[in-house]
């Protein structure tokens, strides 16, 4: 059986506070797309409601959705949302990664 990645309690509170200033709520999407300089790259959206097969993970009053396809790449990752100097961003920490780009968007497995 396949793990979910974890979310932060960070990137639950800005997925509330965006859906705060939003006309309706959204649910924060990740998923892993074939591309990008290392091989995979996080493809990550708002969605306005789940696929029927999607796996939901829900804190704060928020969801975030991981596709089945998605998940074997992002089990046992880390979303979260992290406001740096580079820019404020959600982010994945991928234990499955053996490579991944200076942006963090694509990685190796």
């Amino acid at each position: 059986m396949v793990l979910p990645p974890k979310v932060t309690p960070r990137a639950f509170e800005r997925l509330a506070q965006i859906n705060a200033a939003a006309t309706a709520p959204r649910a924060l999407r990740v998923a892993v797309e074939g591309g990008g300089c290392s091989g995979f790259q996080y493809q990550i959206t708002l969605a306005e409601a789940p696929e029927a097969d999607d796996i939901v993970l829900e804190g704060a009053g928020q969801r975030v959705l991981i596709d089945p396809v998605s998940l074997p790449f992002l089990e046992n990752a880390v979303i979260d949302f992290t406001d740096e100097l580079i820019g404020a961003r959600f982010v994945v920490q991928n234990p499955n990664a053996t490579a991944s780009c200076g942006c963090g968007i694509s990685f190796a497995m």
